[in-house]
């Protein structure tokens, strides 16, 4: 998922070109960026700082259909929690933009409810490593 800032350069018919760099979310290799293959999987911990509609997406790339097939299958065996959804937007909102004073305001920043709030501060709060409590 991660492009790599590394180019290379190739020679190509007595010419010097630069080619962009991918990284393949399963292997880690690195490989041109025109032999990527790119989609969305379903994770409820993916927020889009951008575009509401890709909350709970992940966009994964890899270095050929094979890779990308079973990558899609590992995400696919995640459960999606709507409750971690929420967290990640709440957390988006939190650490995006000025301090939030209220629950109103991080509702209005978020467009979830106060309910929903609510159940994400718990879910968040149950999965919180003992070490970090103290």
């Amino acid at each position: 998922m991660w492009r790599r800032d590394t180019m290379r350069k190739s020679k190509r018919k007595g010419r010097t070109e630069t080619v962009r760099l991918e990284l393949c979310d399963l292997c880690a290799a690195t490989f041109a960026e025109s032999g990527a293959v790119r989609g969305y999987v379903p994770h409820s911990s993916s927020a889009s700082s951008t575009n509401d509609w890709f909350d709970g997406l992940r966009r994964i790339t890899t270095c050929g259909a094979e890779h990308f097939t079973v990558i899609k299958a590992l995400y696919e065996q995640r459960p999606f929690v709507q409750e971690e959804l929420w967290a990640a937007k709440i957390t988006q909102a939190l650490t995006a933009s000025p301090p939030v004073l209220s629950i109103t305001e991080l509702a209005s920043r978020t467009g979830l409810h106060e309910p929903e709030i609510e159940r994400a501060i718990a879910w968040h709060n149950e999965r919180r490593s003992p070490r970090r409590m103290t």
